[in-house]
């Protein structure tokens, strides 16, 4: 029988002890003493959050669908647990063994966003496992990480031994006979050795064998140069994708937890990539191009998952459900198999069209739910500056639709602090959400009313994202971001539909420091760690983020956040992930930065090829349209 890590006095002393102790139906044990290979799957952040990431679900059934590896989950542990581990010096593990991560081979984290990074030191600490990689020896599990914050590595860099750039079904086999093949040398396993073989694999970026320099030692200087040690390690590492995406893993048999979490469903992801070009939005560049799922395959993967997990609910997945070319289809049968077997639907990404309203009255609860738009930008000149593609017309065309179909619940999701924001943009805020709130009570007749309009309006802070074309813009300091927000805050006041109207925004702080880990370089690696040993963890949570701690970090550190966080770069600075290639040039990025800064916008994929690059991969929309 399996032993647990933890004693019974310890998990009863614990919030949620059901986060350790593993054994869920669909979880995977093996006969570790049957396979080559030993992985530990982490998520960096509590149990509820990486169980409901359907990245580790698809890597987890892939791995295991290997014989010779065995693939286990670990999460952070939540501040109490992680507190007796330490006092009791009791090591962190993964949950299908409950054996120490230490006598893993590789633990793996994914990257899903910069706020995590304080919890890969909780993590490290906690399993015994020297901090930074230039301290590890050949007894030692070599870290990996992967996930979007990889295309832009440089931060967390000296605590990597390996990155991975990319989608995780293409190399992972490869690399995994690599390292059996140095594990079973005859002079046995060498850590340095298998490090240098793996540079050599596409996709695969080793930190250590970069040498980094900088204009001089001053807190802001600039990144100078970017280079290999050795002629054998690549000077670019190409992302890798999965080009025929109907015909690669899937979770067909998931995890099914014995606590809520936070995506307590199946997860059906019909497509990846986006076409719409958002100029700040990451993941639309990032997972270019767009490849679609056959309908055929989603069907059975629906119906093989529902019925694997006893879920009451499937969910879709995707940066923009609306633009998969078989949504109708696909939608139509989901209805009937929900109807047939009292299952709920949950549809994430529809553009508030006539379709969309038709298909959620049938799957929701009108008098539960609301309808989300997100206009990002409060006027029509600043939302062609980010190429949203989306009017005012739009917009209340959408609300017009959904206040007539029975709704009277809005969400609206708009940034501040976007390239080219005036005053009179943020003020737009105010005067949209108004207009829509009046809009309810033009479009309703008082008896047809069903209570008040209600509007939410939340604003988050704009972060410039590597392989954006707002990779180069500037960003407001908290003090700038806070300012902006009670100027909205008091527009919002002078509104005739104020009582309709409730106005929420994001933390200016985590905005910033959020803003520095995205286009660091790897001398915040050393700031990371003192923060964390300063007290900072969990920091994309509210009530656990400390800004103290990253203050005196960087002061202590001798580097300045607003270098990091705040500056414009020049179009022509090393950037800390240039050495990267996604596919999308850098000259596309360039030109449609110049272009927002003319407010042009630029067609999507659909209706024109913009020439981004991405069609090097040779597959998806680019040659969906070809013989």
């Amino acid at each position: 029988m399996r032993q647990l890590a933890l004693s019974e006095d310890i998990l009863l002393r614990v919030e949620k002890p059901a986060r350790y102790i593993g054994g869920e139906v669909g979880s995977v044990v093996k006969d570790r003493d049957s396979v080559d290979i030993r992985f530990a799957m982490c998520f960096p952040d509590l149990y509820e959050i990486g169980m409901s990431h359907l990245g580790i679900q698809i890597l987890y059934e892939m791995f295991n669908s290997f014989p010779d590896v065995w693939c286990e989950r670990v999460y952070c542990p939540w501040i109490d647990l992680a507190k007796i581990l330490k006092e009791q010096k009791i090591p962190l593990f993964a949950l299908e063994s409950q054996d120490p991560l230490r006598e893993f081979d590789f633990i793996g984290i994914t990257l899903q966003y910069e706020m995590s990074y304080t919890n890969i030191c909780q993590i490290l600490e906690l399993s015994g496992v020297p901090y930074f990689s230039k301290d590890r020896g050949n007894d030692d599990p070599i870290l990996i990480c992967g996930g979007p914050c990889t295309y832009n590595p440089e931060p967390v860099a000296d605590f990597f031994d390996l990155v991975y750039i990319g989608e995780g079904e293409t190399r992972y086999r490869e690399l995994l006979d690599l390292y059996k093949e140095c594990k079973y040398a005859e002079n046995g396993f060498v850590r340095q050795e298998f490090l240098e073989k793996a540079a050599k694999v596409p996709g695969i970026y080793v930190p250590g064998l970069y040498e980094v320099c900088y204009e001089s030692e001053e807190p802001e200087a600039k990144l100078i140069s970017f280079t290999p040690k050795d002629d054998q390690v690549p000077k670019v590492v190409k992302r890798q994708i999965v080009t025929d995406f109907t015909d690669t893993y899937y979770p067909k048999k998931p995890i099914v937890p014995f606590i809520k979490v936070t995506q307590d469903r199946v997860v059906l992801e019909i497509m990846r990539g986006c076409i719409r070009g958002c100029r700040f939005c990451q993941a639309g560049m990032i997972y270019r191009p767009l490849r679609e799922r056959e309908l055929g395959t989603l069907k059975d993967y629906a119906v093989c998952m529902l019925k694997n997990s006893g879920h009451d609910e499937i969910s879709l997945s995707s940066l923009s459900s609306s633009d998969y070319s078989r949504l109708p289809e696909l939608i139509d049968f989901l209805i009937d198999y929900a109807d047939e077997n009292k299952l709920n639907i949950s549809l994430p990404s529809l553009r508030v069209d006539a379709f969309s309203l038709d298909v959620m009255k049938k799957v929701q609860d009108v008098k539960k739910s609301s309808v989300t738009f997100a206009p990002e930008a409060g006027s029509q000149r600043l939302r062609n500056v980010i190429n949203k593609g989306l009017s005012e017309e739009d917009i209340l065309d959408g609300c017009t639709k959904a206040f007539l179909g029975g709704w009277n619940r809005i969400k609206l999701y708009f940034m501040l602090g976007l390239p080219t924001e005036t005053e009179e943009d943020m003020r737009g805020i105010a005067k949209l959400s108004d207009s829509i709130a009046w809009l309810y009570y033009d479009l309703i007749p008082k008896e047809e009313r069903k209570g008040k309009v209600s509007i939410v309006t939340s604003t988050s802070f704009f972060v410039p994202k590597p392989f954006t074309p707002f990779q180069w813009a500037g960003m407001g300091t908290a003090e700038e971001f806070l300012s902006k927000a009670h100027l909205v805050n008091e527009e919002m006041q002078k509104q005739l539909n104020k009582k309709s109207i409730r106005y929420n925004w994001h933390d200016a702080a985590v905005s910033v420091l959020e803003g520095a880990m995205a286009r660091g370089d790897r001398r915040l690696s050393a700031v990371i760690l003192k923060a964390y040993q300063k007290g900072a963890c969990f920091d994309a949570w509210t009530e656990t983020f400390k800004e103290q701690p990253w203050k005196e970090a960087f002061s202590e550190c001798g580097l300045s956040l607003s270098f990091f966080a705040c500056r414009e770069r020049d179009t022509d600075e090393l950037l800390p992930w240039d050495f990267i290639d996604i596919g999308v040039r850098k000259d596309f990025l360039k030109n449609e930065w110049e272009k927002a800064k003319r407010e042009e916008v630029t067609p999507n994929c659909r209706e024109k090829c913009s020439g981004c690059g991405a069609a090097v991969y040779g597959g998806g929309i680019c040659y969906a349209n070809q013989g």
